[in-house]
């Protein structure tokens, strides 16, 4: 008896030890599937470089967010982030300073999908065409419905923009491409550039969504203090039918008995404003899941021409 107890335990060990196995092994070739990355550029606006990235996975659009990284004196910069659409493209806008940059698209991959690097792409901004940079750190962001989160927006002047002012200029921020029940809001929302100054300038901009959990269910019993008060006015309603012809102080009683009623109904739940109060309005809905490409956009204007840079970030709502 001994021996067979024995013998089992050893079977269910090795069956344990083979599951355990398979299943690492599972893990470990989930995500076998390559990916191919595309970077395109587009026109270059003063300091703002629009790019395209396409991403497929085995001749399949892929899905996820991209990254736009510059070669920054041998040293890789996160630029900024987006999301990939169904077709697996996404659009970006950089800033750039004064120079000659490197640019290539990084592909995160997802469960299934592998990480791929596009090639590179060489760009050059006219030294003297930049005004100032704007940047969003970090370029990817991550929230429940209910959460908020925080990126730090940095406005960086150009040299020869700053020499060439004659007085501050006012750089406002703005937002776009939030999903729905989701807002942002920037503190400072206007950024100020001093003549000559060479300094960066942070504004820190918060993302909040919401969840459906505001609020508390309404309760539609109604409140039992209106019902005591309501039913002897209902029944003093009644008795003015069967009491016309009666005594006369049954009558006054009677009459009583209705100014109170139509007074409690314009104070209990046959009132708007009652009913606002004590039900509350209906809850709102959760920001919904997905990723979304936010657009960061910083604009500055002298009364005659605007100056708008701009650049996204990916915001993945759980």
């Amino acid at each position: 008896m001994r021996g067979i107890l024995c013998r089992s335990l050893r079977l269910e060990l090795v069956a344990g030890l083979g599951i355990a196995l398979a299943m690492a092994s599972i893990a470990a070739h989930a995500q076998t599937v390559p990916s191919t990355t595309t970077l395109t550029a587009g026109a270059l606006s003063g300091c703002s470089q629009a790019l395209s990235v396409t991403v497929t996975a085995n001749g399949q659009p892929a899905t996820g967010t991209v990254t736009i990284e510059d070669n920054l004196n041998g040293k890789e910069v996160q630029l900024a982030a987006a999301a990939l659409s169904a077709q697996g493209t996404a659009s970006a806008t950089v800033s750039l300073t004064d120079g000659t940059h490197i640019l290539t698209a990084v592909y995160f991959g997802n469960a299934v999908d592998l990480i791929s690097t596009s090639s590179s792409v060489t760009t050059a901004v006219v030294t003297g065409s930049c005004d100032f940079t704007v940047a969003a750190a970090p370029a990817a962001l991550t929230l429940t419905p209910g959460e908020s989160g925080t990126v730090a927006v940095t406005i960086t002047p150009s040299p020869d923009y700053t020499s060439s002012l004659s007085a501050p200029a006012f750089v406002t921020l703005s937002c776009s491409g939030l999903p729905d029940q989701a807002a942002c809001s920037f503190t400072p929302e206007n950024v100020e550039i001093l003549p000559n100054a060479t300094s960066a300038i942070t504004s820190s901009m918060i993302i909040v969504t919401q969840s459906n959990t505001v609020g508390t269910a309404s309760n539609r019993r109604g409140d039992p203090v209106a019902w005591a008060l309501l039913l002897p006015g209902a029944l003093g309603l009644g008795s003015l039918a069967w009491g016309v012809r009666r005594r006369q102080w049954l009558n006054r009683l009677t009459l009583l008995a209705l100014v109170g009623l139509v007074t409690m109904l314009g104070a209990t739940a046959c009132n708007a404003r009652y009913d606002y109060y004590n039900h509350g309005p209906p809850i709102p809905p959760a920001t919904p899941a997905g990723t979304y490409t936010v657009t960061v956009t910083a604009q500055s204007s002298n009364g005659v021409t605007a100056i708008t840079n701009s650049t996204t970030l990916a915001l993945t709502v759980q």
